[in-house]
Formats: structure tokens, sequence, C-alpha cells
């Protein structure tokens, strides 16, 4: 048995500004779409993709599995407490009216009073471009728009990346709490 050393981390969206220039996505290829139903199969590509490589498989291996992401993706948004505003699906255009590539995806939740972020993902090839905060940003609107005042979100604390991430948002380490799983090797 292996334990994950993970961060509680929280927002407070009293004041909070979802700030995003929308015309920087314009020209760049990218497209964000908000959730609908039809599009489960793509944020479980996005999903699958994000973080297949990544330690989170570990942690959580459905997210290392094609069909666990897509079981997933069917768990989460069948919840009574599915947030469809805080749900964010990112595409990348290659050409003009292209298919467009899933490329990103968060899921959000209500969960005891908090916005509970179930995932946040961009695959490694589109990273560092700003994608992850808006994804972030737009799933804090969401959260702000059904009502909700905070917000958390759990994040595995060798993911040094994600947390200077959350952090420059405004996310404050909240607690540590530890995840066993049996890694098989």
């Amino acid at each position: 048995m292996t334990y994950f050393r993970r961060y509680r981390m929280e927002l407070n969206l009293r004041g909070f500004r979802a700030e995003w220039n929308h015309e920087s996505l314009a020209g760049s290829g990218y497209q964000l779409v908000g959730y609908d139903n039809g599009l489960i199969r793509e944020h479980a590509q996005a999903k699958y993709h994000s973080f297949c490589r990544e330690i989170d498989a570990d942690v959580f291996p459905c997210l290392g599995r094609r069909d666990g992401c897509l079981r997933l993706m069917r768990e989460i948004t069948s919840r009574a407490a599915f947030v469809p505003g805080a749900t964010w699906l990112l595409r990348y255009h290659d050409r003009p009216g292209g298919r467009g590539m899933p490329v990103g995806t968060v899921q959000g939740i209500e969960q005891e009073g908090w916005g509970a972020i179930q995932n946040l993902g961009v695959i490694t090839e589109h990273r560092g471009r700003g994608l992850g905060r808006l994804l972030l940003v737009r799933a804090a609107a969401g959260f702000q728009a059904a009502g909700l005042d905070k917000m958390h979100l759990e994040v595995t604390t060798a993911n040094t990346g994600a947390i200077r991430l959350y952090e420059q948002v405004g996310f404050r380490r909240a607690k540590v709490v530890y995840k066993a799983c049996e890694i098989v090797g």
C-alpha cells in the first residue's frame, strides 16, 4: 500500500473576479465549449490524455484507462450535485473548420455547500499556454453562477506545476490529506 500526500486547496469566491481575455483565444485554434451531454466522450478523451502518464493515474487508476475516464465522466455527470456551468471542454483546431481535438477538461460538483473541482486536465502538448487557468476560472464562474461562494480541489503535493497555478489564481493550502493506493508494478 502506498500513501499519496495531497493538498486540499480552497478559494473564497466572494469578490473573486473570474477574468479572462476571451479575445486571446481568437485565432489561436482553441475553442472553449460549455457542458453538453453529447460531449461526455470528448471530456473522457481529454481526461485520459491529460492524466494517463501522470502521477494522478497512480493515485486514481481509472485516469490511466480510457474506459475508466469514460466511466468516471458518466458518474460525475449523473450526480444530482453535478454543476454543468462549472464543467468545460477545450478543443484545439489545427485548421479553420476542422473538427477540433479535445485537449482540456474540467468538471465541477456541489459538495456540502462548496464547489468541488473533480478533475482539471490539459494534455501535455498544450500546457504552458494559460489553458488550465482558463478552465479553472470558467469553473469558478460556473460555481458563482450556481450560488456557491467557495470552492476546493485536491492536488497531489508532487504536482508542483498545478499547485503553482492554483496559488496564482488565489487558492490557499487548507490541509494535507492522504490517499491510500495499491500500486501494481
